[in-house]
């Protein structure tokens, strides 16, 4: 016959042993360190792959821009008459020290250096480095050359800035 001391100590362990088992199963994320292993251990996956290029260059974009913007699509070619009249004070995309180009984030009073990004569904944005698209990019709706409509990614400045049409300012005489 077993004490009740001892059934106390058995019944313990029995209740140790069957959580362990059960957080083994369910995968509970503790494990002993392995002596025999030489593999480091897995690194977490962030969920992004390496920046794709975009299929627009930085120098393309770079210039002097007339600015205006649109809600509705069938605003589209009154929007760009206003832009190109925007030219005589110009929106100025420059050239970044490391490749990209210097705008304004949305509700960013400095602008700073954006990388021109590109993603596996062939769209392009402009943002800073991170994930393809990111919160604060901005997808290149369009892009001619001569013309680039652009969108931001955040659903509230997408509300607030509506489509960025960007019209080519003639180079100064």
């Amino acid at each position: 016959m077993i004490s009740s001391a001892h059934a106390r100590t058995v019944a313990n362990l029995a209740a140790a042993s069957c959580l362990a088992l059960l957080l083994g199963a369910c995968g509970g994320g503790f494990s002993l360190p392995s002596l025999t292993s030489s593999s480091p251990p897995p690194v977490a996956d962030t969920g992004t792959g390496p920046e794709m290029p975009a299929s627009i260059r930085a120098d393309e974009i770079v210039g002097r821009w007339g600015l205006a913007s649109f809600q509705n699509p069938a605003d589209r070619p009154r929007t760009e008459k206003m832009a190109r009249e925007q030219c005589k004070n110009p929106y100025v995309i420059g050239a970044g020290t490391s490749g990209g180009v210097v705008m304004h984030l949305a509700d960013q009073a400095t602008p700073q250096e954006l990388r021109l990004k590109g993603s596996p569904g062939g769209k392009n944005y402009i943002g800073p480095a991170g994930p393809t698209p990111g919160e604060q990019d901005r997808e290149i709706v369009s892009f001619d050359g001569r013309v680039m409509i652009t969108r931001f990614i955040d659903k509230d400045a997408a509300t607030r800035y509506g489509n960025m049409v960007y019209v080519r300012c003639a180079p100064r005489a």
